[in-house]
């Protein structure tokens, strides 16, 4: 009697899981036909030649850090080489026009682009927007992703989509339903093995609360969702026809979490070094001040805290009385409202540590000021744990500045390495061993800061715009064939 109930009840669902699975595919198939119809409607030009849509999907293309960088470097070499090629950049940056991002893209990068960029402007941004999601964050933002994708989607099909912002939820959308051919940039994994091993270990970081870390309970149930998410995102990763990384330290988790080594290629992105470099180099003069320069987005995990606490630290172990005076200029760019609160609670802790005098905070500043700041100083400094590259890292030593960066990720496995057997800068770890070798820099002779800058100089060709340019094409190739 139980066996005939189960079947009686089991043939049945079956039956209609398999139903309601033949619909999804018939309903999905037949949006796939119905956006390449209108793809094929809309994109035709008036002699009947078609011009290549290239879209990028960079909801934040108006900020003011490293990855846009590398979005109008990758659309200005697609110019360069591609005559039949339209450039097309989703948006949410919908406070200014098109001519005006453009215009802020050489401004503060100094890149001029050949022919003009289709903009598509998309209304809803805010559902990538963190801050919608106080919990299951990263699923939150990655299925907003998703409908934001959708939207993108509607408003024009391209022929080659790329994901230039990480958003990797998006891929499969305009591969299977746009039927685009699809390659991504990817700067930092959206989740990694270290973050698994962050809850596993249950340890306390911007991106895992105490509460959970107190909890053996909470963090197993973390690392269930942190792994099931892995796995979907390892899922969508792998629809890509062309992945292209930042650095040795994506390289490794995109290859453990996509499998997709076949079509994964390191990218450096693009360092504006030449500009740095016309900086002239040369032994320092004496001087009553000294600076420390720190640059990059006013995001959590830049850690921009650990500095303030480090210098502070470095002046209270000053000797009463020693010249000359020192001073940190922490120059970055703001996207939105919790940045400029993230700025607020910075200025705060300055005050708490009583060094409000000696910092100062330069904010979405123009490109030739960032350079005059770094031409004056002495030391570069950097404190995210496992920053994924490090472009104000490149543009400190190629600036001539000494430069300090965290001991892990890019600035360990790719940038601040021995050149030629020499020293080209310096990395460490926490409040104490930062504090600490700014006071070992600050104690060499200026001729020994001039050798260690010259050999940095000498390191950081590799990261031009030149080699960029170079390894972007070769990896994107398969895209255009």
């Amino acid at each position: 009697a139980c066996f005939r109930l189960l079947c009686s009840l089991l043939l049945p669902a079956l039956f209609l899981s398999g139903l309601l699975c033949i619909c999804l595919v018939v309903l999905l198939w037949g949006v796939r036909l119905w956006i390449q119809r209108k793809k094929q409607s809309s994109s035709a030009a008036r002699d009947g030649k078609r011009p290549l849509l290239v879209a990028f999907f960079h909801p934040y293309c108006n900020a003011g850090g490293g990855g846009e960088r590398v979005l109008w470097c990758a659309i200005r070499t697609l110019q360069k080489k591609y005559r039949n090629v339209t450039c097309v950049v989703y948006t949410g940056d919908r406070d200014a026009t098109g001519e005006e991002i453009v215009e802020g893209a050489f401004r503060r990068f100094n890149i001029k682009l050949i022919h003009p960029v289709k903009f598509v402007f998309l209304e809803k941004r805010f559902l990538v927007e963190a801050s919608l999601y106080p919990h299951f964050t990263l699923l939150g933002q990655s299925l907003g992703s998703v409908f934001l994708g959708w939207e993108a989607l509607l408003k024009c099909v391209p022929d080659i989509y790329i994901d230039s912002m990480g958003y990797a939820f998006t891929i499969p959308l305009f591969k299977y339903l746009g039927g685009c051919r699809v390659g991504c940039y990817v700067h930092y994994p959206t989740i990694s093995t270290d973050m698994l091993s962050v809850v596993r270990n249950q340890d306390t970081r911007f991106n895992n609360a105490a509460f959970i870390t107190s909890s053996p309970l909470f963090s197993k149930f973390k690392l269930v969702y942190y792994y099931f998410f892995a796995f979907m995102y390892g899922l969508v990763g792998s629809c890509s026809d062309v992945v292209m990384v930042n650095s040795s330290w994506t390289l490794n988790h995109i290859l453990s979490l996509w499998r997709s080594g076949a079509c994964t290629t390191v990218v450096y992105p693009p360092c504006d070094v030449q500009t740095f470099l016309d900086i002239p180099l040369e032994v320092e003069k004496s001087t009553s001040e000294y600076s420390i320069v720190s640059v990059s987005q006013f995001r959590p995990e830049k850690d921009h805290a650990l500095q303030i606490r480090a210098f502070a630290k470095l002046l209270k172990e000053k000797r009463v009385g020693q010249e000359p005076s020192l001073k940190l200029i922490l120059i970055g760019g703001c996207r939105n409202q919790q940045d400029e609160e993230r700025v607020n609670k910075l200025k705060h802790l300055c005050e708490e540590l009583g060094v409000c005098d000696d910092v100062m905070f330069r904010i979405n500043i123009p490109f030739e000021e960032l350079k005059r700041h770094l031409a004056e100083a002495t030391i570069g400094l950097h404190t995210m744990w496992n920053e994924h590259f490090g472009i104000g890292v490149v543009e400190c030593m190629a600036a001539g500045t000494v430069i300090l960066a965290h001991n892990s990720g890019g600035p360990k496995l790719d940038i601040v390495l021995p050149h030629e057997g020499r020293v080209t800068g310096f990395l460490a770890e926490d409040e104490d061993t930062y504090a600490e070798t700014m006071a070992y820099i600050f104690s060499l002779s200026p001729e020994k800061r001039l050798e260690i800058r010259e050999n940095a100089r000498r390191s950081v060709h590799r990261f031009s715009d030149q080699h960029f340019e170079d390894t972007f094409l070769l990896s994107v190739e398969p895209l255009f064939k």
